[in-house]
């Protein structure tokens, strides 16, 4: 009679081997404490360059290569996947920038935001969305076209940083451009879903279906695809400097097409645009200075969160335990209240800031958290879901690094295409508030809302950490579980991105009525490798838990390490990402 089938035999020599391994050997083969990693940091003395498109990473990796400075590659970087994920960003799109010069030893922001119509009031909008029997500003239409900021940004980076040409800057761009690239696997999926989706909706106005599009569809993954059109604009941009994209023929045959198809935007609206230079907002969080762009963007809301919960020691509660989520959610629920009332366009509104960074109110929301979870949260100062975007960051021999997002808002933006230009405008406009009594209503010359956010660590003065995320009204609970995985749990830059990501949504937004408030709690959403048990203890506290699904962004990152001289890269593992060095 036979004792043992082969499988069993197998598992009694494993169990007793096991069993007899020394402690520090068992230590090893726990997974209790285990994170999801996919693969190593790269690391790089010289140079560092990490973007969600490999062939756009290559393309600021020749640029440093060549002389260029991190400020060079970036720009280069930008347009080379303004043109391979149109599906994310764009020169139609606006753009933010924290920027470390590593000579002046300072940091910089940027905002490169577009304006509205200076000749759409307020009065007319409403008549206009009356006529549409709109509810809010229509994301497929020409009432949300800002002006785009993003060609303008690359002109205050290269103006001030630049070491070489534009047109040096620009040639690999324009050579994809008009020789064509291999669509990657991710851009693809997404450029097939929008295509046709966007081509419903705003059926053969301008030129999207001949510019982004092949016989009607997305290309598949792998299928070459050109855009001539958007190389002859980097063309004249190289040839004449960024201004020439807003002075140009490019302005007046916008200024034509809305005039045409009845929208707004004119080219003295482009002659108007200007980017400006700000200085960050930053909070320390536990002996680290963490910065964000502010004003009219969401990156407050970063430290804000970080402000609640330095109050709590999250190493010794957990990655991702129970009392470590639960707080994080709360924190953010509080957080995205205030986000709703008071960031917005600062030539327009002076929010609170100072109240809002503050010890004194961070430990006033902090009260407001208990055991369970909160249904109706609200401002406690007085008075987006969806969104794809590009993040990449670069680094240089000398010391510079520019973290930098860029964005069309929703997918391919509005889809709208000048013939001739290769670009599609963004749908920026959609994130004004329609209250008059809201700090982010509608005005003519005003900048709206923005999801889009850079982030940009420092340390004792010196550079250490450039990092982002794509993800719409994620991005703050991003850079918070990006810089919560370094800072308190201890992982390195790419661990921290491949480490199980939480979203939560249905706060109140900026686009709603100025007293509006969050009453249901909202929905708390993990990818699947949650462990179970973890649900079933938020779900007892009172969260609505979601298991799978959402969308979760998409990270770059690059650590400076000053003791070993090296930069470490990370890119998003979930999509077609890739950080590169020398």
């Amino acid at each position: 009679m036979r004792m043992f089938t082969p499988l069993l035999l197998l598992l009694a020599v494993f169990l007793v081997a096991s069993a007899t391994l020394p402690a520090s050997v068992s230590a090893q083969i726990d997974r209790s404490n285990e994170h999801f990693v996919t693969r190593s940091e790269v690391i790089g003395a010289n140079g560092m360059v990490a973007t969600s498109q490999p062939l756009a990473t290559q393309v600021g990796l020749e640029v440093l290569r060549r002389g260029g400075n991190a400020m060079d590659a970036a720009i280069a970087a930008n347009a080379a996947i303004g043109l391979m994920e149109p599906t994310g960003n764009g020169i139609g799109g606006d753009l933010f920038a924290l920027i470390w010069d590593a000579e002046g030893e300072e940091l910089h922001g940027l905002n490169a935001s577009g304006r509205s119509p200076e000749g759409l009031s307020y009065d007319q909008l409403m008549e206009e969305l009356e006529a549409k029997d709109a509810d809010g500003i229509p994301p497929y239409s020409l009432l949300s076209i800002s002006v785009p900021g993003a060609v303008d940004g690359w002109g205050m980076i290269h103006d001030r940083f630049g070491v070489l040409s534009m047109e040096e800057i620009l040639q690999e761009p324009i050579r994809y451009a008009e020789e064509g690239f291999p669509v990657s696997e991710q851009i693809a999926e997404g450029w097939q879903r929008s295509a046709p989706f966007i081509l419903d909706q705003i059926g053969d106005v301008g030129a999207f279906e001949e510019t982004f599009t092949i016989d009607g569809r997305g290309p598949e993954t792998g299928e070459i695809f050109q855009n001539p059109d958007l190389g002859a604009t980097y063309r004249l941009i190289a040839e004449e400097g960024p201004r020439a994209f807003y002075e140009g023929r490019i302005a007046d045959d916008i200024d034509a097409f809305m005039q045409e198809h009845g929208g707004y935007l004119r080219k003295s609206d482009f002659e108007n645009h200007t980017s400006e230079w700000v200085d960050p907002v930053s909070v320390n969080y536990r002996g680290y200075d963490v910065h964000q762009i502010g004003g009219n963007n969401q990156g407050m809301a970063v430290l804000q969160m970080l402000q609640i919960l330095e109050g709590y020691d999250l190493a010794e509660k957990g990655f991702n335990s129970v009392e470590t989520l639960h707080l994080m959610i709360e924190a953010k629920k509080l957080t995205y209240e205030d986000r709703a009332k008071h960031y917005a366009d600062p030539d327009f509104y002076d929010a609170p800031v100072e109240r809002l960074l503050s010890d004194e109110y961070a430990a006033e929301r902090r009260e407001l958290i208990g055991d369970r979870a909160s249904n109706r949260v609200t401002t406690g100062v007085e008075v987006m879901e969806d969104g794809d975007t590009i993040y990449l960051t670069t680094a240089d021999s000398d010391g510079n690094m520019v973290s930098l997002i860029q964005s069309n808002f929703r997918g391919m933006g509005t889809g709208y295409v000048v013939p001739g230009t290769g670009f599609s405008f963004q749908n920026r406009g959609e994130l004004f508030s329609l209250d008059p009594d809201h700090p982010n209503v509608y005005e003519p010359g005003k900048r709206p809302f923005h999801t889009i956010i850079p982030g940009f660590v420092t340390r004792d003065g010196e550079p250490y950490f450039s990092f982002g995320n794509m993800g719409g009204a994620y991005q703050p609970i991003g850079h918070l579980s990006i810089l919560t995985n370094i800072i308190d749990f201890g992982m390195n830059t790419q661990e921290a991105g491949d480490a199980l990501r939480w979203n939560h949504s249905n706060s109140t937004q900026p686009t709603d009525d100025a007293d509006a408030e969050l009453t249901d709690g909202g929905q708390v959403s993990f990818e699947s490798q949650i462990d179970y048990e973890v649900v079933r203890q938020l779900r007892a506290r009172g969260h609505n838990v979601r298991i799978g699904g959402g969308f979760y962004g998409r990270y770059q990152g690059i650590l400076f390490d000053k003791e070993k001289g090296v930069y470490f890269g990370a890119s998003e593992s979930r999509a077609d990402g890739q950080a590169a060095g020398y």
